[in-house]
């Protein structure tokens, strides 16, 4: 291997196009991509798809969404999770094929710059880290207040529970779960996967054990109000409206949400063109199954009324696992608590993968200052990218936690109208990098053309729509701002601050808006090498 300076990679094996368009003199075809000194081969298809789920973290996730769900569609909850499902399965098979060709950390950054140009690249670059930033807020508040949960559980202590409205003690509990997970992160992915197992494992076994003991509580006689299943459930055409059903997918996209996590490990899987996507559609197809048989299992145990456990009772619609635990569980119901709390450190904890990867690959290709590509060189982690993204994320829940806990929840409903903005894009860029490709077998057609052109066009269409919904004072917590809602005003903030930021990169950093350092390519059907030959 003739190792390059990556200042001057050139695609080979496609078209390129700007200032670089010479052919590169490394073994095989760099595409323009260059190794980032991290950690290679230390995670396997298992490993990957079990820090996919644990990103994803159903246990938490279901608990918050499930009650909101059921008050837009009622019952039809199982086919608004299978209609959800599908977008993400496509845009999931396309990310694999985008893998394949170009196994890079940066994913939806590289991507779409290899796409589509630096700008749109740098703009969906910035939709994943402030994805994953923002979010990681969310998991460390839900932590929190699980953790204390837990705590007056076991001492039977009620007081204990209601420490973790207060500011004073709730942020510095945040603090030290962000510190925790960070140091886990820091170390690289071998103690990352130790870690995992754990918590992940135990997420799904109680999740699980909560489905069946619902069940058998509606055969047995004992389910609050016994709901037999019935096939019209995932009928999605059975939801009431179209507005129903469109908020309803909305929260269903958002559960689904974080499964990416193991495209952007890339660099440091075994087999890093093909494990990643595998892990990818595990990954969805799990979460898709131990949702369904929860929310079955809720629905048919609790019923959608508005009793004290129907989950359509507004009291109980934020966290649902917490009411039906005794319920369902009796004297197991702790498990539910300590299920979420793993389920909740285990995203804290995976989630940040993302972003230090990203920010990493935005580094290395000078999209952002150059101390972003610092690897440390005993654990092969991306060690500024990694501090700075908990150090933001741990600033900015500190700061809206003492502000306005509408304003912080808002930011994160918010978050919905990014991910559909870089899913939709990194799937738009599967369908233009192959354009040249997809027409030459089946197999091509359908996963470089067929299902990435699909899910994007959904998650683009989610994308418009939620911006119009959002734009209403009653979306969200209801706050506005001269008649506009919180939410759009925090979405549209995101974007235009990314915006304002890629416009400074342009000025101080031209070579990457250039194309020097990554340029624009068409896949000519020959990115067959191995990640070992790209350069360093």
């Amino acid at each position: 291997m003739t190792t390059q300076n990556p200042d001057h990679a050139a695609p080979t094996g496609s078209v390129a196009v700007g200032a670089v368009g010479q052919k590169s003199q490394s073994q095989g075809q760099d595409h323009g991509l260059s190794k980032k000194g991290l950690s290679a081969g230390s995670v396997g298809l298992i490993g990957a798809t079990v820090i996919g789920v644990s990103c994803v973290a159903p246990a938490y996730t279901l608990t918050a969404a499930l009650g909101p769900t059921v008050a837009k569609v009622g019952v039809q909850v199982p086919a608004i999770i299978l209609v959800g499902f599908i977008p993400m399965l496509l845009v999931a098979l396309g990310y694999r094929e985008l893998n394949k060709a170009m196994p890079d950390s940066g994913t939806s950054f590289t991507w779409a710059v290899r796409a589509f140009g630096p700008w749109i690249g740098w703009m969906a670059g910035w939709g994943l880290v402030a994805s994953t930033v923002l979010v990681l807020s969310n998991t460390a508040g839900i932590a929190v207040d699980f953790f204390y949960l837990m705590l007056s559980q076991i001492f039977s202590n009620h007081a204990l529970a209601e420490l973790a409205s207060n500011p004073l003690i709730n942020v510095p509990t945040c603090f030290a779960f962000m510190l925790a997970a960070t140091l886990v992160s820091y170390r690289g992915m071998e103690t990352t996967q130790a870690v995992q197992y754990v918590l992940v494992g135990f997420q799904a076994f109680v999740l699980i054990l909560f489905g069946c003991a619902a069940f058998w509580g509606v055969a047995n006689g004992t389910a609050f109000d016994p709901t037999p299943v019935q096939w019209n459930w995932f009928n999605p055409l059975a939801v009431s409206s179209f507005g129903a059903f469109a908020a309803g997918l909305s929260l269903s996209i958002f559960i689904f949400w974080g499964w990416d996590v193991t495209l952007t490990m890339n660099e440091e899987t075994k087999g890093a063109r093909s494990t990643p996507g595998q892990a990818a559609t595990a990954t969805v197809v799990i979460t898709v199954l131990l949702y369904l048989l929860a929310a079955t299992a809720s629905i048919s145990f609790a019923g959608v009324g508005t009793g004290q456990f129907g989950l359509g009772n507004p009291e109980i619609q934020g966290n649902v696992f917490f009411a039906l635990a005794g319920p369902v569980l009796g004297p197991f119901a702790i498990l539910i608590s300590i299920a979420v709390l793993s389920s909740s450190a285990a995203s804290l904890q995976s989630t940040i993968v993302s972003p230090a990867r990203t920010l990493l690959a935005m580094g290395h290709y000078k999209a952002l200052p150059e101390k972003f590509a610092q690897v440390s060189p005993r654990f092969q982690t991306p060690a500024y990218a990694t501090i700075a993204s908990t150090l933001v994320s741990s600033i900015f829940y500190g700061v809206m936690r003492f502000i306005s806990e509408d304003v912080l929840w808002d930011t994160i409903t918010a978050l919905g109208i990014m991910i559909c903005f870089y899913y939709s894009i990194t799937a738009f860029a599967s369908v233009w990098y192959f354009r040249r490709q997809f027409l030459k077998s089946v197999p091509n057609f359908f996963f470089q053309f067929l299902c990435p052109m699909l899910g994007g066009l959904i998650l683009g269409t989610l994308f418009f729509t939620t911006i119009i919904d959002a734009m209403d004072p009653n979306y969200g917590s209801g706050s506005h701002v001269g008649g506009l809602g919180l939410v759009f005003i925090l979405g549209m903030g995101v974007i235009l601050i990314g915006l304002a930021i890629m416009a400074t990169m342009a000025i101080k950093r031209p070579a990457f808006f250039r194309g020097e350092t990554l340029s624009v390519g068409i896949s000519d059907g020959k990115e067959d090498q191995g990640l070992d030959e790209l350069p360093v």
